[in-house]
C-alpha cells in the first residue's frame, strides 16, 4: 500500500476532521461510518439536492433542516461556527456549500468528493493532506492522493494509489439479477407527479409517475426504494427512482452494502494515512 507523502501527524485522531463533499446515498453511507469511527464530518450540499434514496440520504435535511439514518441525525447549518456546534451535540452538519469555501475555516485534514459524478467535480491534492476521489473520473496520485472503485464487483472499494476507478459502464449493478430495469428514468421533461411512495411494493406495468402527462411505468415487479421529491422538474433520462427486486420493505431506511463498504475504504484509508 502506497505511502501518503506531507501527512501531519495528529495527537488524537479524534480531533481529525474531515469534510464530504455531498450527502447523497453514498455519501450517506461514508459520512455515517465516519462518524461512527468518532471524527468530526462535515458534509456540503447544493442549495436543492435531487437525491433518489431519500430515506437514507442526509442531504434531505437540506429541505427539512434535519434527517436521520439509523438513528445519526444530520442537521442544515447556517456557517461553520453553526457546524461545529452541531458537532458538539454528536450530530452531522450539512452546509450549503458546493464550492468548498469552508475549507479554509474548517481546516480539515481529509477532503472526500463523494458526489460519484463520474468526473472530478474540483477535487486537488492541495485542500488537504489527504484527498480521495470516489468512483470514476479521478487519477491518483496526479489529481487526487487516492481513488476508490465503487463499480459492482469484486474490485469494490478497493483503494487506488496509481491510477483511476473502471469507466462509468452505464450499466446499473445487478441486484437479484436485475439491473437497468430496476431503474426509473424519466420518460420527457417536466414535473415529477408520483403516483406512489417509498417503500411501496409495486408490480411490473404499474403506473409510478406522470411527467407531464406521460407515463413512468415500472419494468419489474418490487419495492420502491428511491423516489426523488415530488414536484421536482426533471430532464428526460433522469434517474427518479429505484425498485429493488428483493421485495424486502425493511431495506428502505437502511443504508446499502455499497454505501456501507465505501465507507469502509475511506475509513481505511484515512487510518492507513493517520494511524501510524
Amino acid at each position: 500500500m502506497a505511502e501518503i507523502k506531507g501527512v501531519s501527524e495528529l495527537n488524537d485522531l479524534k480531533d481529525l476532521r474531515v469534510v464530504i463533499k455531498s450527502a447523497g446515498e453514498m455519501a450517506s453511507g461514508v459520512a455515517y461510518r465516519l462518524v461512527q469511527a468518532g471524527f468530526k464530518v462535515l458534509t456540503t450540499e447544493v442549495p436543492a439536492p435531487l437525491a433518489v434514496r431519500r430515506a437514507v440520504s442526509f442531504c434531505e435535511a437540506v429541505h427539512d433542516q434535519e434527517k436521520t439514518v439509523e438513528g445519526l441525525t444530520a442537521r442544515l447549518a447556517k456557517n461553520v461556527e453553526h457546524a461545529l456546534k452541531i458537532q458538539e451535540k454528536g450530530m452531522l452538519p450539512v452546509l450549503l456549500d458546493p464550492e468548498l469555501t469552508c475549507l479554509t475555516e474548517y481546516r480539515p485534514k481529509v477532503v472526500v468528493d463523494a458526489i460519484i459524478a463520474k468526473r472530478n467535480t474540483g477535487l486537488k491534492k492541495s485542500m488537504a493532506d489527504l484527498t480521495i476521489g470516489l468512483g470514476p473520473g479521478f487519477n491518483a496520485p496526479d489529481e487526487v492522493h487516492l481513488a476508490i472503485e465503487t463499480n459492482r464487483g469484486h474490485n469494490l472499494g478497493r483503494l487506488i494509489y496509481q491510477g483511476s476507478p473502471e469507466p462509468n459502464t452505464g450499466v446499473p449493478g445487478s441486484m437479484a439479477g436485475v439491473t437497468a430495469k430496476r431503474v426509473l428514468r424519466a420518460p420527457a421533461d417536466g414535473r415529477f407527479q408520483p403516483k406512489c411512495q417509498l417503500g411501496d411494493t409495486v408490480k411490473e406495468g404499474q403506473v409510478l409517475a406522470l411527467i407531464n402527462e406521460a407515463e413512468l411505468t415500472a419494468q419489474v415487479s418490487g419495492v420502491v426504494r428511491g423516489l426523488i421529491r415530488p414536484g421536482s422538474q426533471v430532464n428526460q433520462g433522469l434517474k427518479v427512482g429505484d425498485i429493488d427486486p428483493r421485495g424486502k420493505v425493511e431495506y428502505l431506511n437502511t443504508i446499502s452494502e455499497k454505501a456501507r463498504a465505501l465507507g469502509g475504504s475511506v475509513l481505511e484509508a484515512i487510518m492507513h494515512a493517520f494511524n501510524h
